[in-house]
C-alpha cells in the first residue's frame, strides 16, 4: 500500500463533492478541456484553410493565365514563322509593250519660183491688222471693263432713299402672289391657317435674293410662301446717293381657308 502514489481530488471532484454527479453537469466540466482543445484545434484548421485556399487558387489562375499567354505567343510566333517561310508571290506581267506607229518622213518639196496669181493671194500686215480690228468687238470690250471696274455693292441697307418698288406697286405685288399661291393640301386637311412673314432681299440688279422667314405658322404654309416668293420678277431696285443697292424688304402672306 506504501508503493502506491497517493491519488488527489481534481477540482471537479471537489466541486461535486457530496452531490449527484450523474445529473449530467460533471461529465459536461470533466470533458471541458478536451472539448476546448478540440475547438482550438478545429478554429485553427478552419482560419488556415481560409487563409490559404484563396492563395491557392490565385495562384493556379495566374498559372493557367501564363500558360495561356504562352500558347497564344507560341501561335503569334508560329504564324509569323509560317509567313516568313512563305514564297512570295509572282510579280505581276510586265505591261504589254505598245507598238511605236513609224510615221515615214516625206520629205518637203521645194518651190524655186513663185506664180504672179499665187502671190497676189497673200495679206500683208497691214491688211490683217484691219481685219482684225472691228468695232463691235471694241465696244463690246470696252462694256466689259467698264462693268469689272464697277464692283458690286455688297451691303444689304434696311432703309434707303429710295426704296425698291415691285412693276405696278403693291397692289400688283399681292396679285401676283395670290394668282401664283397653292394652298397645300396638308394644311388644308388639318386646318391650317394663319400669316407667314417673309423677309427677302432685293438686289441692286432688281432680283430676289436671301429668301427666308421672319414668322412662320406650318411648315408646308412656310414652304409654300417661299417658292412664290422666289418666282417674283424684276424689281427696280433701290438707291442710296443715286446707285442702286441691295435693300431689305418684308412681305406678309395671309393662308385663309373659306
Amino acid at each position: 500500500m506504501a508503493n502506491e502514489k497517493k491519488r488527489y481530488p481534481s477540482f471537479d471532484d471537489i466541486v461535486f463533492e457530496g452531490r449527484n454527479k450523474e445529473y449530467g453537469a460533471y461529465e459536461i466540466r470533466k470533458k471541458y478541456g478536451r472539448t476546448m482543445a478540440m475547438s482550438i484545434i478545429i478554429g485553427i484548421i478552419v482560419v488556415f484553410t481560409a487563409a490559404i485556399v484563396p492563395y491557392i487558387k490565385a495562384k493556379n489562375i495566374a498559372q493557367i493565365k501564363q500558360r495561356d499567354a504562352n500558347e497564344v505567343i507560341a501561335e503569334m510566333a508560329n504564324d509569323i514563322n509560317q509567313e516568313e517561310a512563305a514564297p512570295p508571290p509572282p510579280p505581276p506581267p510586265p505591261p504589254p509593250t505598245e507598238q511605236q506607229t513609224v510615221v515615214k518622213y516625206v520629205a518637203p518639196v521645194i518651190v524655186d519660183t513663185i506664180k504672179p496669181e499665187e502671190a497676189s493671194q497673200f495679206m500683208t500686215a497691214d491688211d490683217v491688222a484691219e481685219t482684225v480690228v472691228d468695232e463691235t468687238v471694241v465696244e463690246v470690250i470696252e462694256q466689259v471693263q467698264e462693268e469689272v471696274q464697277e464692283e458690286a455693292p455688297q451691303e444689304v441697307f434696311l432703309v434707303v432713299e429710295e426704296m425698291p418698288s415691285f412693276p405696278g406697286g403693291d397692289v400688283e405685288l399681292f396679285k401676283f402672289i395670290y394668282d401664283n399661291i397653292k394652298y397645300p393640301e396638308l394644311a388644308k386637311e388639318n386646318n391650317i391657317q394663319g400669316k407667314v412673314i417673309l423677309r427677302f432681299c432685293v438686289t441692286y440688279k432688281g432680283t430676289v435674293d436671301q429668301v427666308s422667314i421672319v414668322r412662320g405658322v406650318d411648315p408646308s404654309l412656310d414652304e409654300e410662301a417661299i417658292r412664290v416668293i422666289k418666282m417674283l420678277p424684276l424689281w427696280k431696285p433701290g438707291k442710296q446717293g443715286g446707285k442702286p443697292v441691295n435693300v431689305w424688304y418684308s412681305v406678309p402672306i395671309s393662308f385663309q381657308l373659306k
